[in-house]
């Protein structure tokens, strides 16, 4: 039997990964948040924690015109001329014009001046004109108090502010009150990540689709197809959510996107937000993008892209990249990527170099390296681990390995161990390991299963696991599969000519199936009820197949149907064949021959075989001919 695993395909472990190292998964984008740090702000930050007391367009005019009116002592126009400066970072220029807007009593001005503020570094007299505004009524500026204490740890506080700004529609407050929330483990953060999704959030929005997939994984549900028992619209609305986000330049949410519409089997579209994501510098989607090209037969524009991304540090990538090389023998370069892959902390990238160095019978690197993996928790890494072993002549220390890749789910694994103990002849704990991997769908284990349940006559049992064996494409278990369905069956009626052919019943089906696969004894069978039904043609193209093949069987009753059309000559060549292989009825046939040729030597030779080979009655009758010929010979 044939352990399984030691002939596995270089490894491809899809489009894109999740980290899982570290604890939280994917670091979260915050570019459409506020402060970044104490000592800065982004554009895209200042701007959003910028409050404006009227709209304005920032042109030269515009300036020049608020200037005026803000130098005649307008409260409005210093605001806005105080924002216009803040926005253009001229802090100089803005200070005088806020701090004399904030002091009549403008609260957008309180607000921007604890920006500028916080630009210039004094973060505590920032938060204190921030409390002003906030307490005035601005929401943006009880966001930015909010961040600010929950920087400084005083989460309570945070708390007060940021759902204050919240509940009065600001965007920003909403998603920092959902961030936090979710930091602390309290319930009720998706709501406000739906509030600001709903304003246009990007991150909120992909943040929203995350927690809906993490939802419809804890129900059991996939939330790419909403198969198994989504409820409600989940499938719809994480693509929703993820497509929002996705189409205001967030680059994670591109990808998940991709691979949604790539499962759902729309290639083209994912393709095109996978590339989106890549050109933004997302290296998961550069991977996933050259996967694509390379199923679509574009290897080389495959190869670009997982470059770009192994270049990134995208383990899957330089994987892809080693098996590319290794495919094309190309061994060097292959290495030089999966250690890549290892370097960037993909446990794949140990395992491959593991089965690439077996396939140039480096043992002992690949065992080097199957341990690597091995012990960083790769469960096929442990069952080649163990396979190399046990071909090393080191059973003992192969079962643990075995044991633990079994426990972390590897069927073959499973398969591997039961082939162990079967070994031991310990059949119990053997079949318990078969049980296992045939519940998990492995062919071979199913078909071990289903011999064992014959064996105890447990045929129910036994027709299950030959049927899923059998489905699984084992020609094996087809073959017994048909023997079970046949012995229950009536003997054939003789075929009469101008009989109507009776349809193929399901075990000659299943015949059918196993020859087709090269199975012998079904081939020799499907010639038999060929024969049976009166299609000598059919029959004797069955029988040859078997025979060439190497069934001995087969070779005999190729010679009966060359003999019955008076083709002796051949016949004699097929049980020749089939008499060296040990048939004694052939043995006896070529006896019976050579009596009638007159070849009374060459017929007691055959006799003597036949004798040899058996059964009982051939012996009986081969033994009889022989004393006949030996009378005449000596007569």
């Amino acid at each position: 039997m044939v352990r399984m695993g030691d002939r596995a395909a270089l490894l491809e472990t899809g489009r894109f990964e999740r980290r899982h190292a570290g604890g939280t998964g994917e670091a979260i984008d915050h570019a459409d948040a506020a402060p970044e740090a104490a000592g800065g702000w982004s554009a895209a930050a200042m701007d959003a924690a910028m409050d404006f007391a009227e709209a304005t367009a920032d042109t030269v005019e515009s300036e020049a015109r608020h200037r005026r009116a803000a130098d005649g002592g307008d409260t409005a126009s210093m605001s806005v001329l105080g924002a216009m400066l803040l926005r253009r970072g001229d802090l100089d220029g803005a200070e005088p014009y806020l701090r004399a807007a904030t002091a009549a009593g403008d609260r957008a001005a309180a607000n921007n001046l604890g920006v500028l503020l916080h630009q210039r570094g004094y973060p505590d007299e920032a938060a204190g004109w921030w409390r002003v505004a906030a307490v005035a009524g601005s929401a943006a500026a009880a966001h930015a108090l909010g961040r600010h204490h929950r920087e400084r740890g005083d989460e309570p506080a945070a708390e007060y502010w940021l759902r204050q700004s919240a509940e009065q529609g600001h965007a920003l407050g909403a998603y920092a009150l959902a961030d936090l929330m979710e930091h602390r483990g309290d319930a009720g953060s998706e709501r406000w990540l739906r509030v600001a999704a709903e304003q246009g959030h990007r991150e909120a929005a992909y943040r929203l689709a995350r927690a809906l997939e993490r939802q419809a994984d804890r129900r059991g549900t996939d939330p790419r197809t909403g198969e198994a028992g989504a409820a409600g619209d989940t499938a719809d609305s994480v693509e929703q959510w993820y497509r929002q986000a996705a189409a205001r330049g967030h680059r994670r949410a591109a990808l998940h996107l991709g691979a949604i519409l790539e499962k759902r089997g729309e290639v083209k579209e994912a393709g095109r937000w996978y590339l989106t994501a890549a050109k933004d510098g997302e290296p998961r989607a550069a991977c996933a993008l050259g996967f694509l090209l390379r199923d679509a037969g574009d290897e080389e524009s495959a190869a670009v892209w997982w470059l770009r991304a192994a270049q990134d540090g995208d383990g899957n990538a330089a994987n892809a990249l080693g098996a590319l090389h290794a495919a094309r023998g190309e061994y060097q370069t292959a290495e030089r990527w999966y250690r890549a892959a290892t370097d960037a902390g993909d446990v794949n990238g140990a395992y491959n170099l593991g089965l690439l160095f077996a396939a140039q019978g480096r043992t002992a690197q690949a065992e080097q390296w199957y341990r690597r993996a091995a012990y960083a928790g790769h469960r096929e890494a442990a069952n080649a681990l163990a396979i190399l072993l046990l071909q090393a002549g080191d059973p003992h220390g192969a079962e643990p390995w075995f044991s633990k890749a079994a426990e972390a789910g590897s069927v073959d694994a499973a398969f591997n161990l039961g082939i162990l103990y079967a070994g031991r002849d310990d059949d119990r704990t053997a079949l318990s390991w078969y049980e296992r991997a045939a519940a998990a769908g492995h062919t071979e284990a199913a078909l071990q299963v289903g011999m064992a349940r014959l064996r105890d006559g447990d045929e129910r049992e036994a027709e299950r696991h030959l049927r899923c064996a059998a489905g699984g494409g084992s020609a094996e278990a087809a073959f017994r599969l048909a023997t079970v369905l046949d012995a229950r069956q009536p003997p054939p009626e003789p075929h009469t000519l101008g009989q109507p052919r009776a349809p193929k019943t399901e075990c000659e089906e299943w015949y059918e199936r196993a020859a087709e696969q090269g199975h012998r004894r079904a081939q020799v069978r499907v010639g038999m009820l060929a024969a049976a039904r009166g299609d000598v043609v059919e029959a004797a193209r069955w029988y040859r197949e078997a025979a060439e093949a190497g069934s001995r069987n087969g070779a005999f009753n190729l010679g009966l149907l060359l003999a019955r059309d008076g083709n002796e000559r051949e016949a004699a060549l097929w049980w020749s064949r089939a008499a060296r292989a040990g048939h004694g009825r052939a043995a006896l046939r070529l006896a019976l021959l050579a009596a009638r040729r007159g070849e009374l030597a060459e017929g007691r030779r055959w006799c003597a075989r036949a004798v040899d080979l058996g059964p009982a009655e051939v012996a009986e009758r081969a033994a009889r001919l022989s004393e006949a010929l030996h009378q005449e010979l000596t007569a």
